[in-house]
């Protein structure tokens, strides 16, 4: 696997240290030896056993144990999560469509076939180029995003105050081309209930791609604002660096490396590690090892071995599938082949 090229500088701030939670700073031989040698791994559940359990229970089909464990969330952004990783259990279609034939009116179970249509159908597309996309996949690939569609402005009628529903309504906005007006309203909907919410910024961040008829220019510049408006610690730092992997990946080979090494762009980076991950008010709230990963990979990427050295030790191993995927369809192989490099820095 190339350490720098995609499937499809200067050290600088590189010496500040001293982050509170995470053990950041010195650090005994010791004890770096033993951060290096866990083992990288790719958990959906990142640990967390409450969410193994609820997972569990999905694959299972275990509805009984499932609904009332999901029926007592009361943080919006929660119960986003957890349908989030629910909708990537194979199988969630079948018994939560024999749910709603027996009880049409329960919203939750409507929530997570919604979701899980939207995870069947990019299932269903692929990752693979348009051009190289079948006939009879992008038909199901639409089926599956209407009957989400239907199903999840259904779930956005009857609980106007639940985020979930407008985070997957920006998912099938964009694979379904329904057009930028709709993407935009939605993404406000969302905001709306959770201004905060990092993972329906992050969806907002791909519409505005390039290669979802965004731009380089659009991009940056909502990745940028949304860092800069919200409270130093914040989670929304990531943007940043996501918004320059994505350019990054869009760059011929050469040019790539030489964008994220040059000074404006690894200033731009270091800015939003220091605001974010790097802040001492950054709180490790679920899912904290996405920006992370993130951010390691692209200092890596950036030649910044110390920085992302820091990173990966606080990682422990920790894997998640992006940003990895754009190197490997392994990203634990990923993962480990740029800890490796950082960690003999």
């Amino acid at each position: 696997m190339p350490l720098f090229r995609r499937r499809s500088g200067e050290e600088g701030a590189q010496d500040r240290t001293g982050r509170r939670g995470f053990g950041f700073g010195r650090r005994s031989a010791g004890a770096k030896a033993a951060a290096r040698a866990t083992e990288p791994r790719l958990d959906p559940t990142l640990g967390d056993e409450s969410v193994r359990l609820v997972l569990a229970q999905a694959a299972a089909g275990d509805w009984a144990a499932l609904r009332p464990a999901l029926a007592a969330v009361e943080d919006g952004a929660e119960l986003t999560h957890l349908a989030g990783a629910i909708a990537d259990v194979p199988g969630v279609e079948e018994w939560t469509g024999r749910v709603l034939a027996d009880t049409p009116d329960d919203t939750v179970a409507l929530l997570l076939s919604g979701a899980r249509q939207v995870t069947w159908a990019w299932e269903a597309r692929t990752g693979a180029r348009a051009k190289n996309v079948t006939e009879e996949q992008w038909n199901l690939f639409h089926q599956r995003l209407d009957t989400a569609e239907e199903q999840l402005l259904e779930v956005a009628e009857r609980e106007s105050a639940w985020l979930a529903p407008w985070y997957f309504l920006q998912i099938s906005a964009r694979g379904a081309s329904l057009g930028p007006d709709i993407a935009t309203c939605r993404f406000e909907a969302a905001v709306r209930r959770a201004p905060g919410h990092a993972g329906s910024h992050r969806q907002r961040l791909q519409q505005l791609c390039a290669k979802w008829g965004g731009s380089h220019e659009e991009m940056h510049a909502f990745a940028r604002s949304a860092m800069l408006a919200a409270p130093e610690g914040s989670h929304l730092g990531e943007l940043v660096v996501l918004a320059h992997l994505e350019h990054w990946l869009d760059l011929p080979d050469g040019e790539d490396h030489a964008y994220l090494t040059s000074p404006t762009v690894l200033a731009e980076m270091q800015e939003a590690a220091f605001r974010s991950v790097l802040h001492p008010d950054f709180q490790p709230v679920r899912g904290w090892q996405g920006a992370f990963n993130s951010f390691a990979m692209a200092f890596s990427l950036a030649d910044q071995r110390k920085t992302a050295r820091m990173l990966f030790d606080a990682l422990d191993g920790a894997v998640t599938e992006s940003p990895w995927h754009y190197l490997s369809g392994n990203p634990v192989k990923a993962f480990s082949a740029h800890r490796d490099r950082c960690a003999a820095y």
